[in-house]
């Protein structure tokens, strides 16, 4: 199907790469990146695979000999020795050149990846805690494997079965640079593409029979409260629920139920002009009934008699099936006002075709149909395995609200980068069952902040609202605030999301990806004598300890384990200063969890939080900068949206550094596709954790006023700079030398 076929890829390895016999063939698809293939009947795929995507990656310099004994292949990195027969341990062996750190240098096939450090899970349903996971493509042994031979292929649109049988396997060979290894894990198996803006504040989602005025009226609450959030959810009750028992259940449906949304149009306009986007619930597995709106059109499509009433079934293997699922359930409602959908399949992973889960195939067919009209591809779903990330958002399903599930879900997100899989979705505050403990729900909310996606989740129960307001005063408004900072942070948090498409660098990533050498970076629950599970790196600059257990009540407050690597950090929200090096336990009043900054980062924040406009990008932003040592931030802007992101030019950089030794901060002009961007900026300066200075301001070399004040307790000094065009230069010299005020 011409619209569903893959675009700019390089499926074909350059051939200089290769070396083959009759019956196998190595690629070097980079010189520790090794694709091994074997079949009887010696017939290779170069097509795309359901996981890989591109295997040429450039030209690879290695060597190559031969003897008696078999074939000797040596990249720069890996020297790789093979008997010419079929793959064995004895036969097809790997030696590590670059051997750092205690990992063993020598691999051969079939080995135990018994230090794998794992990847992530199809689904969270009805867990109460933790679940096992999948294994990923990092491992503290230095060596793993992506097998692909049972994965089908990817032609002009269509799925097919491969020719032959056989072994089809990646070595990864990267030690421990995981984030190498990483990079091109994304580079063979497609990016992460850039999310729109949107989904990057927070999502309101409940399970529960609304009435389009009891959901309108929920929001108006909202913003009196100045509770904002970006993204409405709607649940299955959307359509009808309820029908004729000769349909079977309703837990399948397309058609509006216009008792609870008469004009469903008008309510979706509403929805838009608080400026938020929207989301439906879909559960495709029953296809269509003959109660279905649709149903007639649906019918003429597939060529079935509209007045049998007959259920037309889903089947996505079927061509003529999903162009009609698209054209007829799905565009009409989009052309209302859906921005897009929920799939929530949860109906098992078989279809006609041999090896073929459904749910990726709605996956892969949603996301690329996504894009129809010009905007950002988008779909929330569940996970189908290794390519996945290729289709963010994921939705992880709906959990036990306790205590265990909360603890599991900050490990849980940090390690599903070790698969690419960086845009979990969970339900924050936990889903069903469980208990009603308000301390455990303002942790959750806290975590959400520092989470990939903030959607907030539950049941129809009556316990299970999770509006601020429900709960005490104390934690009503430690929730409130925590989505406020959510909305505050977008234009990190969307910088972010830029390094993860072009520098395939996850927002949220275990601390072993910048500390590979060092134990307590690694989870105590994998190695004896590890870290601490749930400890975790968000963006480039912050380190987070979640809270996930009670007060300690003779004190009123959490507490954590934390390691804290060398160097100076500041807490994000005390003030507290830290030298790293160490473990220490952590306490935190409900207020806030404990999230560490860099010394020398700089965040910038907005103020704007609610209404359309939050979106755009801001005429005045807030650059939080911390005391102890230089730093630097690109901030990335674009239209947040569309897909001119992926053309150079079409998008803009403001460079801000920060001079520790110098006393200086610099604002450069802004670069690239100005139009992007309001024609003048206001910048709130914050530098944390220092004592007083004072500071002169010049844009573009000539001297301007700037308005200061100094908190002596918190040690912040703030600089109110004027309004300034984004084409100049803005430069801040203080009249002494930095230091730090704790």
């Amino acid at each position: 199907m011409e619209e569903f076929r893959l675009k700019d890829i390089r499926e074909k390895a350059d051939a200089g790469n290769v070396v083959s016999g009759d019956k196998y063939r190595i690629t070097c698809i980079t010189d520790r990146l090794i694709r091994f293939e074997y079949n009887d009947l010696g017939k290779f795929t170069d097509e795309a695979s359901q996981r890989v995507l591109n295997r040429d990656l450039g030209k690879v310099s290695f060597g190559c000999s031969r003897t008696d004994s078999g074939l000797t292949i040596d990249t720069e990195s890996i020297r790789i020795t093979y008997d010419e027969k079929k793959f064995s341990a004895g036969g097809l062996n790997v030696f590590h050149k670059k051997t750092k750190g205690c990992f063993s240098p020598f691999w051969h096939y079939g080995k135990a990846d018994e230090g794998n450090l794992l990847g992530t899970a199809r689904t969270l349903d009805n867990v109460d805690g933790s679940v096992a996971l999948e294994k990923g493509i990092l491992s503290k042994d230095g060596f793993s494997v992506l097998d692909d031979s049972e994965s089908l292929l990817l032609a002009d649109g269509e799925i097919k079965e491969r020719e032959a049988e056989g072994i089809d396997i990646y070595l990864f060979a990267y030690g421990h640079d995981y984030r190498g290894c990483l990079k091109d894990f994304f580079r063979i198996t497609g990016g992460t593409p850039l999310l729109p803006k949107f989904v990057l504040g927070n999502w309101w989602s409940r399970y529960y029979t609304y009435t389009a005025e009891e959901y309108l009226g929920l929001f108006d609450r909202f913003e009196k409260e100045r509770i904002p959030f970006s993204v409405s959810v709607i649940d299955m009750d959307w359509h009808l629920t309820e029908i004729a028992e000769e349909y079977g259940d309703g837990w399948t449906g397309y058609t509006w139920n216009r008792e609870l949304f008469p004009d469903p149009r008008g309510f979706l306009a509403e929805l838009k002009r608080r400026g938020l986007r929207v989301s439906l619930n879909v559960h495709p597995a029953l296809g269509v009934r003959g109660h279905e709106d649709a149903y007639e059109e649906m019918a003429k499509a597939m060529g079935v008699d509209g007045s049998s009433k007959e259920p037309i079934n889903f089947d996505m293997t079927d061509s003529k099936f999903v162009r009609a699922y698209f054209d007829v359930l799905h565009h009409p409602m989009e052309d209302e006002g859906v921005d897009f959908w929920w799939i929530d399949w949860q109906q098992g992973g078989h279809t006609k075709i041999k090896n073929l889960d459904p749910l990726w195939l709605l996956n892969h067919y949603h996301y690329l149909d996504s894009g129809r009209r010009g905007g950002r591809k988008l779909t929330f779903s569940r996970y189908a395995g290794v390519g996945s990330h290729r289709y963010p958002i994921g939705f992880s399903g709906d959990t036990v609200t306790g205590w265990a599930s909360l603890d599991f879900q900050p490990y849980f997100t940090a390690t599903a980068s070790n698969i690419g899989y960086a845009w979990w979705s969970h339900d924050i505050g936990g889903h069903m069952l469980g208990e009603n403990n308000e301390v455990m729900e303002v942790r959750w909310y806290q975590l959400g902040v520092f989470s990939p996606i903030n959607r907030l989740h539950s049941t129809k129960a009556v316990f299970g609202g999770k509006e601020p307001y429900r709960f005490g005063t104390e934690a009503g408004q430690a929730m409130s605030e925590a989505l406020r900072l959510r909305h505050r942070l977008l234009p990190y948090i969307y910088t972010m999301n830029y390094l993860s498409y072009k520098e395939f660098r996850p927002l949220i990533s275990p601390m072993y990806y910048d500390y590979p050498e060092i134990e307590d970076a690694y989870p105590v629950q994998l190695f004896l004598g590890g870290g601490f599970k749930n400890e975790y790196l968000f963006g480039t600059d912050f380190i987070v300890t979640p809270i996930t257990s009670d007060l300690i009540p003779s004190l009123k407050m959490g507490k954590v384990k934390s390691w804290i690597p060398e160097g100076i950090y500041h807490d994000f929200f005390t003030g507290l200063i830290y030298r790293g090096g160490r473990v220490i336990n952590l306490y935190r009043g409900l207020e806030s969890i404990p999230v560490l900054v860099r010394a020398g980062a700089i965040i910038p924040m907005q103020e704007k939080l609610f209404g359309e406009a939050y979106l755009e990008n801001q005429e005045e932003l807030t650059l939080r900068v911390y005391g102890g040592a230089s730093g630097s931030f690109r901030l990335y802007e674009d239209d947040g949206e569309s897909e001119s992101y992926v053309k150079d030019g079409e998008y803009c950089f403001t460079e801000i550094r920060f001079d520790w030794e110098e006393a200086k901060l610099t604002i450069e002009k802004a670069a690239g596709n100005t139009d992007l961007l309001p024609k003048q900026r206001k910048f709130t300066v914050e530098i944390h954790s220092i004592k007083k200075n004072d500071a002169v301001l010049t844009v573009d070399g000539k001297k301007e006023q700037v308005q200061s004040s100094f908190d002596e307790e918190e040690g912040i000094l703030t600089l109110l700079l004027p309004k300034v065009g984004i084409e100049r230069s803005i430069e801040l010299n203080f009249s002494e030398s930095f230091s730090l005020s704790g």
